[in-house]
């Protein structure tokens, strides 16, 4: 792999969602994850809420067990989750906020009013052998916080961003991809590793690899809506040269 080749990690969730509407066994959101990584996925990513709306325990235990390449166990800062975490020690252990009624994540996690919730939630897991990702906003405070707390790994909430472009707001769309390029440049300042996710699709993540300062991005709702057409081998094929052809152009 190239040195500065960006990985792609594929959230399987929403194959769960799928399965979760009827009912049953299928779609198999584990399947899934195995086709990802045939496919050339770098990882897997899957959020067990709360509420359980789409991945389930059960999912998450088989992930952890049959997997090749790493788990990235996307969870609130719950005693719940913390524990699920230190049972299954998957590879990653990214934080992000949940509130039961959200349809999907809505903003970074408040890692600046939370950070005497979260430092404890930090030092579990890294004790349990997991790499922690804050799930934050691009902006210096929750940065610079991301780095005091120890986190080795920040991802960079990308939705404002992903939503201003496909509403076709212009202004807004640059002012906010300069924000996440200068967060990330930022947070790289600082030696932690950065990620990005939520809402991108081929253009905006060909967008974004143009910044070095990205490791990774992680990917779902989108992949797994093209995979209803295209396939999921093609849809992730299409990605991964999308995000090859912006990083070599930056």
């Amino acid at each position: 792999m190239p040195k500065n080749r960006l990985r792609l990690g594929v959230n399987v969730d929403h194959v769960a969602t799928v399965r979760n509407a009827r009912g049953g066994a299928v779609p198999d959101p584990v399947r899934a994850a195995h086709l990802a990584i045939a496919a050339g996925a770098d990882g897997i990513t899957a959020h067990l809420r709360e509420d359980r709306r789409h991945i389930r325990d059960a999912d998450m235990a088989r992930l952890a067990r049959e997997l090749s390449k790493p788990l990235n166990f996307e969870m609130a800062a719950t005693e719940e989750m913390i524990g699920l975490a230190e049972q299954l020690k998957p590879h990653a252990a990214c934080l992000v906020p949940e509130k039961r009624e959200e349809r999907t994540t809505e903003g970074g996690l408040d890692v600046v009013g939370q950070a005497a919730a979260l430092a404890p939630a930090i030092a579990r897991l890294a004790a349990a052998g997991c790499r922690v990702s804050l799930f934050i906003e691009p902006d210096e405070a929750p940065i610079a916080m991301a780095a005091k707390l120890g986190a080795p790994v920040v991802e960079l909430h990308t939705g404002t961003w992903c939503h201003a472009v496909a509403d076709g707001h212009a202004d807004k769309a640059e002012a906010e991809f300069q924000r996440l390029a200068r967060g990330a440049v930022f947070a790289a300042s600082l030696g932690l590793e950065v990620h990005a996710g939520h809402g991108l699709d081929y253009d905006t993540a060909r967008k974004l690899a143009a910044v070095p300062a990205f490791v990774e991005f992680n990917i779902g709702h989108f992949l797994i809506g093209e995979a209803i057409f295209v396939g999921l081998a093609t849809a992730l094929a299409t990605m991964r040269r999308a995000m090859d052809e912006g990083r070599a152009a930056g």
